[in-house]
């Protein structure tokens, strides 16, 4: 295990139980918890893994600035389903990204190119429905973090697969908070759900 391991290991964990509290600290520990995986996933030649890394950084402030200015640019961004249009263009997304990702990995010779691009897109679609705040972004991590256990133990980096199993608990925890926070009346964090979402 090497520093970065173990600091990224840190910052994530913390990260995601401020996520599930809706937390806008949440955003500074992860960016912080990007730029120490970065060095980790260059090293083991995981090199879409440590791009994304570079992406989380700046969505992370992108949505740093949308949680602290809100929706209502009063310091509240509703948490919402998202809408059918908007899952279907996530999708599209998904399924074109991760092929061409796939064959560029495997002209550069990545460790593993299919594990990596696919989890590199939902990673980064995920990511951006937790900036906007979607309810579906938790079924994203859940899943990308149950691949990650598996890729990350075949490229011997063990601090970080035992970490997705918390990850895959604080992920149920977020989701169940932020429905739960969506079902509430629209005062503080909490809001109602929005006509048409699907997930």
């Amino acid at each position: 295990m090497s520093w970065p391991e173990i600091l990224g290991f840190a910052a994530g964990a913390l990260s995601v139980w401020l996520f599930v509290r809706q937390s806008v600290w949440a955003w500074p520990t992860g960016i912080a918890n990007s730029a120490f995986w970065l060095i980790l996933f260059w090293d083991a030649r995981l090199f879409l893994d440590a791009g994304l890394q570079v992406v989380y950084i700046v969505l992370g402030v992108l949505g740093w600035y949308w949680w602290v200015r809100g929706e209502d640019r009063r310091g509240h961004l509703p948490v919402r389903r998202t809408t059918r249009p908007e899952a279907l263009t996530l999708a599209a997304i998904g399924i074109t990204g991760t092929a061409v990702l796939w064959w560029a990995m495997v002209r550069v010779g990545d460790a593993a190119p299919l594990p990596d691009a696919a989890t590199t897109v939902v990673s980064l679609l995920a990511q951006y429905m937790l900036t906007r705040k979607m309810l579906g972004t938790w079924w994203l991590w859940i899943s990308v973090d149950v691949a990650y256990v598996v890729l990350y133990t075949n490229q011997h980096l063990y601090l970080t697969a035992a970490l997705q199993p918390l990850f895959i608990v604080l992920c149920v925890l977020g989701l169940r908070s932020w429905r739960t926070s969506m079902a509430a009346p629209a005062t503080g964090v909490a809001a109602p759900v929005a006509a048409g979402g699907v997930i």
